[in-house]
């Protein structure tokens, strides 16, 4: 044995306890206000920076967690994905894609849907997950949210769904455009029992998404400063060849122009549309 490594008499052996450091660290750079921030502060409140409010991406089933009450979320048609009815290829096979996003994000498509509560009453949501191929809308994310709309007026309750898409599944072509109708009809049956369908737009939600479902809610919910339209402000730009007003397509300016009904910091959410479906559902 080494002579430094001996413990002299009387005195006992150091056991070192090493700290356990969070995979992401314990403190990031907010990209609205430039400020170190501790990740527990963020993480504490909705994952909104406390000192600007940046509002930070979150997962499907993070929003799900922050809306529902604890326990209560029941996940529906997990196993629903997407399929390659194109054979489609480019630099890379569909399958190959959707087979990596999977894989990264561990979701099986854009959209996680089921029944939960909020406040005690039943409500039927759905979230997208941005992170899985910009949460585009293909055939089996157009399925899911039919589902959402049909297990709503089943249970005779609210559906809600958390946006966040930017656009059309191109890999599925004309398949994934049919969505906008399909899911539009979806929610004109659903219209017929009386209960309220509840969209919040979270950046960015563009596209087919945005053209359907996401903005024909009785009451529209946005997180302040998303990013919502239909084509994207530099295809705008370029297309009509003008520079667009400050804070084009950004949450803040549709509301002054009557797009979209009410700006909701992420924290204020469940509380919100708590009152909403007490005043609305009956």
């Amino acid at each position: 044995m080494a002579w430094f490594t001996k413990v002299a008499p009387g005195l006992k052996e150091r056991t070192e306890t090493r700290v356990k450091v969070p995979e992401g660290g314990l403190w990031q750079r907010c990209p609205g206000c430039s400020e170190i921030v501790y990740n527990e502060e963020i993480e504490k409140n909705c994952q909104v920076c406390p000192r600007c409010l940046h509002h930070f991406r979150v997962s499907a089933r993070q929003r799900i967690a922050m809306t529902c009450d604890p326990t209560s979320f029941i996940e529906h048609d997990a196993k629903l994905t997407a399929a390659d009815p194109l054979d489609f290829k480019d630099s890379k096979r569909y399958k190959d894609r959707v087979r990596t996003a999977r894989r990264s994000v561990n979701e099986n498509e854009a959209i996680v849907c089921g029944m939960g509560r909020i406040g005690g009453r039943p409500i039927s949501i759905g979230a997208f997950e941005f992170d899985f191929l910009g949460g585009s809308m293909g055939s089996a994310v157009g399925e899911k949210v039919v589902r959402l709309f049909d297990r709503a007026a089943e249970h005779r309750c609210p559906a809600i769904i958390f946006c966040a898409s930017g656009g059309a599944r191109m890999q599925e072509g004309v398949l994934s455009l049919m969505q906008m109708a399909k899911t539009t009809g979806a929610l004109a049956q659903f219209r017929r029992i009386r209960q309220p369908y509840i969209p919040i737009l979270t950046d960015p939600t563009t596209g087919g998404v945005a053209a359907s479902f996401a903005m024909q809610g009785d009451v529209c919910l946005a997180e302040p400063k998303a990013l919502i339209g239909f084509a994207g402000p530099r295809v705008i730009e370029q297309t009509i060849r003008q520079t667009l007003p400050p804070g084009f397509q950004h949450a803040e300016f549709l509301i002054e122009h009557g797009m979209v009904d009410l700006i909701v910091a992420r924290p204020q959410i469940p509380e919100t549309l708590g009152k909403l479906i007490d005043l609305l559902a009956g």
